[in-house]
């Protein structure tokens, strides 16, 4: 080589698109570690201090406390225990974005019939009727997950009415099978439904039904992970119905 030549620079070798999604993928799964732990521990700790404090003052000296000051310290408890379960959600957010989904033949009848034995015990369940639910090729433990957010969506809106009524049902087989969760409860306007299924997103006032505005979110979520499709019908006042389907699981 002539000492007098400038040295060529040697090629870039731009990596394919698949290792480049491949990098954003697992500085995502970072991230999202990051954040579970800032949660778990940076977000829980001072929760704790604030719950701890004001139950402390009520035991030492609610009692000498004038009567408005004593329901003060109660929003403060309440605030903090729905807090914590929002943190408890924000965790289970996170850690369905990071979980592997492996499919295997689960029992949906069996699933949706566990999920209403475990909630009888704070929600009425008699107006609750299991039709038939084909089996899917499924995550069992996100499947589980599935049904427990809609099933207790649906009975949380129907608690009101005189006779809460609640249909679990599906129709053909398969990957084209379509799960239906149906309830006569309060219902939604349907020009508001994309907002539905998005994080923290509510359709009715935080103080007229409990919830964070997660579940649903959740429920879309495991949908997606399964190569399905979720969606709502309904009308103000006159129920809603949820249907899903689990396509080929990712």
């Amino acid at each position: 080589m002539d000492p007098g030549q400038p040295t060529r620079p040697e090629p870039t070798v731009k990596p394919s698109p698949e290792v480049r999604l491949s990098a954003q993928l697992a500085e995502t799964n970072r991230e999202l570690e990051s954040l579970s732990y800032s949660i778990s521990h940076d977000l829980r700790s001072p929760l704790r201090a604030i719950d701890g404090f004001a139950q402390a003052i009520e035991e030492d000296v609610g009692a000498q406390l004038p009567e408005e000051s004593r329901r003060h310290l109660a929003i403060v408890r309440e605030e903090a225990g729905r807090m914590g379960r929002l943190i408890d959600d924000l965790l289970a957010y996170s850690r369905l974005l990071r979980s592997p989904c492996q499919p295997t033949t689960v029992d949906m009848a069996a699933v949706a019939g566990r999920i209403l034995a475990e909630l009888s015990s704070t929600h009425p369940v008699e107006g609750v009727r299991i039709g038939s639910l084909p089996p899917a090729q499924a995550d069992p433990a996100l499947v589980h997950q599935l049904w427990r957010h809609l099933i207790s969506n649906a009975l949380k809106f129907s608690a009101r009415q005189p006779m809460p009524a609640v249909k679990i049902d599906a129709e053909g087989t398969g990957p084209l099978a379509v799960y239906r969760i149906q309830d006569n409860g309060v219902g939604f306007d349907m020009q508001y439904a994309q907002r539905l299924f998005g994080l923290f997103q509510r359709l009715h006032q935080a103080g007229d039904f409990a919830g964070n505005g997660v579940g649903l979110a959740l429920a879309r979520r495991i949908v997606d992970r399964h190569g399905g499709r979720i969606w709502a019908e309904s009308t103000p006042g006159g129920g809603a119905a949820f249907f899903f389907t689990l396509g080929g699981a990712a």
